[in-house]
């Protein structure tokens, strides 16, 4: 099934429409959920607390919006049906996504994606050199969040910059992610997510030929398609006020950003 129909475009129908300004695709970008989230100890700022995180998925229901999977929220919307819906994912796989984020997803009735790393499972953050060790889910944990109603997708093998990587390695961190990874939890992977957002042609093109649905990126300028999705950071300092800033700047940003059309 090519990555158009699966999103519900067919050969029939593959003109591009416009996201419609008064709905558009918003995707948060998380990383950490932990109970330590001050500037000395989380210099890359991917920390929030779970009290942070509740406070803004409360403020997400207050705005008559949902949290979902970037499966479940790409589906939705080629079909017509995603108003309403934004998407809500997780970076690196980190171990206190089960301890944390999951209770309170499952307390506002949301669901998300986990961008995990299966050739560091139950390792550590290492990529990551001014910042603490954090513990990232091993296979335990990634069944889990799966078993629980969590999309759980790629973020390559290891954690490399993949616009670095020679053609091999390439294809290692990307199929041979996705391989790992619907091995280890019974199921097709449909999504990936670029190491540091990083993407360029080369890499996208990769992506999806090694069969994955869709890839999130952060701010891939003129590649921003169903895989390079551009996505929007959220951390600790994130009020109400924020985010409600954020969204709007979305929404700004986002008129001329196309998608696939639905079939009629």
């Amino acid at each position: 099934m090519s990555v158009d129909t699966a999103f519900g475009e067919t050969s029939r129908s593959r003109r591009m429409r416009h996201w419609l300004p008064e709905a558009p695709m918003w995707v948060a970008m998380y990383h950490s959920v932990d109970n330590c989230a001050d500037r000395a100890d989380d210099p890359y700022k991917i920390t929030v607390t779970p009290e942070r995180l509740a406070a803004q998925l409360r403020w997400l229901r207050r705005q008559g919006l949902r949290g979902v999977s970037m499966t479940r929220l790409l589906t939705a919307r080629a079909r017509g049906a995603g108003r309403g819906l934004v998407g809500l994912t997780f970076d690196d796989g980190y171990a206190d996504f089960v301890d944390h984020a999951l209770p309170l997803l499952h307390r506002y009735d949301f669901d998300a994606t986990v961008f995990v790393l299966p050739g560091r499972l139950a390792g550590d953050n290492a990529w990551d050199p001014l910042g603490p060790r954090k513990p990232l889910l091993g296979a335990e944990g990634i069944r889990r969040a799966a078993a629980e109603g969590m999309e759980v997708a790629s973020h390559g093998l290891t954690h490399v910059d993949l616009t670095g990587a020679d053609d091999r390695l390439l294809w290692q961190e990307t199929s041979g992610s996705r391989v790992a990874l619907s091995d280890l939890i019974g199921r097709e992977v449909e999504g990936f997510c670029y190491p540091y957002g990083a993407v360029d042609r080369r890499v996208a093109e990769t992506v999806r030929a090694a069969g994955y649905r869709y890839a999130c990126a952060i701010s891939p300028g003129p590649l921003t398609g169903v895989h390079a999705l551009p996505r929007v950071h959220i951390g600790q300092e994130d009020t109400a006020l924020r985010l409600q800033l954020k969204l709007r700047l979305s929404r700004l940003r986002r008129r001329a950003v196309r998608e696939p059309a639905v079939t009629e």
